[in-house]
C-alpha cells in the first residue's frame, strides 16, 4: 500500500510504500479518506519530539470507511463511515484503529470536516476539564488560532466563560470573535486581566506574560511550546499579582481517560448539531503534505490543515 513515510530536511514526508497493516484483534481496519496533520507530527518528523519508535509512520487524526470489523466482534460494521484516532500510521491509504479510538460518522458529516476533529477536538475537552468550572470565569488562551484554540474558544464560550483570545494578527484571528471570543488581542502584553485561566501554548516570554495576568490563585495551564522558545521564569514574578498562582502542565494523553471513543463520538454529535464547528484553513490533495507541513510550521494555515488521500 501506500503511505507518506519519514524523510530528510529537505522532505519531511515522502510517499512510498508500506507493509499493509495487520490489525490486532480488537482493532478495524480503515481505508483513509482524509487525514489532518498537526503541529506535534511536524516536531517527530523533524526529531524534536522524542516519541518515535521502530517502523513509525506519521499519522493520529483519520477518516475513512471500515474496510474489516474487528476480529473480537467490537466496534463497528464493515462499511461503516468513522473518524479515528490511532496511535500512529495514518497518513496511509489504510491503517488499523483500535476501536476504542474510534466513532461512527453521520451521513451529514464528510471526511474532510471529520478529520480535523481528533487530536485538536480531544485536546480541547480535556483542556477545559482540567480548567474546572467555566461559567462566568474569564479565561485568556494564548496561540488561539490553531486548531486546538478554535475548538476551546466555542467550547468555552458556549459554556459561559468570557474568552480573551490571543492571536499573531487580527485578520488571523477574526474568526474566533465569531465563535464566542469575547475580546481579540495580539499579543498577551495586551490583554487586560485579571484572568482566573490562562491556557498558554505557546513558550517563551508568552508564559511569563499570561503567568502575570492571572488574579491570585489563578491557573495556567500549560499544553504547548508553538513558539519553540523556552520559557522562563522568576520565583518573585509570582508576587507582582498572581499570589499563589498554580502552573500546570497538560499532556492530552496523560488523561485518565486513556480511550478516545467516547470524546470522539462527542465532537462528531456536536458537529452534526451545529453546536461545533471545525476551523480548516486549507484542504489538499495528500502529494501536497511537505507544503501544507512548511506552511503550518511558518505559521501560515489558520485552523486545522486537511489532506485527502487518492489514486
Amino acid at each position: 500500500m501506500k503511505a507518506m513515510l519519514p524523510g530528510g530536511p529537505d522532505k519531511p514526508v515522502l510517499l512510498g510504500a508500506a507493509p499493509a497493516p495487520e490489525p490486532a484483534p480488537g482493532e478495524a481496519l480503515v481505508a483513509v479518506e482524509a487525514y489532518s496533520v498537526n503541529r506535534g507530527e511536524t516536531l517527530q518528523l523533524d526529531g524534536g519530539l522524542n516519541r518515535r519508535w521502530e517502523g513509525w509512520r506519521p499519522g493520529k487524526d483519520v477518516a475513512g470507511t471500515v474496510l474489516r470489523a474487528a476480529a473480537d466482534g467490537s466496534g463497528p460494521a464493515a462499511g461503516t463511515r468513522v473518524v479515528a484516532h490511532p496511535p500512529a500510521c495514518g497518513w496511509a491509504e489504510r491503517v488499523a484503529v483500535p476501536t476504542t479510538g474510534l466513532a461512527e460518522l453521520p451521513d451529514g458529516i464528510d471526511a474532510v470536516t471529520a478529520a480535523a476533529l481528533p487530536l485538536a477536538g480531544i485536546t480541547a475537552l480535556r483542556l477545559l476539564r482540567a480548567a474546572g468550572p467555566l461559567v462566568g470565569r474569564r479565561i485568556l488562551l494564548t496561540g488561539a488560532s490553531g486548531g486546538v484554540g478554535h475548538y476551546v474558544t466555542e467550547l468555552a464560550a458556549a459554556a459561559g466563560a468570557r474568552v480573551t483570545a490571543v492571536s499573531s494578527g487580527r485578520e488571523r484571528g477574526a474568526r474566533l470573535l465569531e465563535l464566542g471570543a469575547a475580546e481579540l488581542v495580539t499579543s498577551v502584553e495586551q490583554a487586560e486581566g485579571p484572568f482566573a485561566v490562562a491556557l498558554e501554548s505557546v513558550g517563551g516570554t508568552s508564559l511569563a506574560a499570561a503567568l502575570a495576568r492571572l488574579a491570585p490563585g489563578g491557573q495556567l495551564i500549560w499544553f504547548g511550546q508553538a513558539g519553540g522558545a523556552p520559557a522562563t521564569l522568576d520565583f518573585f514574578d509570582f508576587f507582582a499579582g498572581p499570589n499563589q498562582a498554580s502552573i500546570r502542565h497538560f499532556d492530552y494523553t496523560a488523561s485518565a481517560e486513556t480511550t478516545y471513543g467516547e470524546e470522539l463520538a462527542t465532537l462528531v454529535r456536536l458537529v452534526a448539531a451545529g453546536r461545533l464547528h471545525p476551523e480548516i484553513g486549507t484542504v489538499r490533495d495528500w502529494a501536497e503534505t511537505n507544503a501544507v507541513i512548511a506552511e503550518l510550521r511558518g505559521r501560515r494555515i489558520r485552523g486545522n490543515a486537511v489532506l485527502t488521500v487518492g489514486p
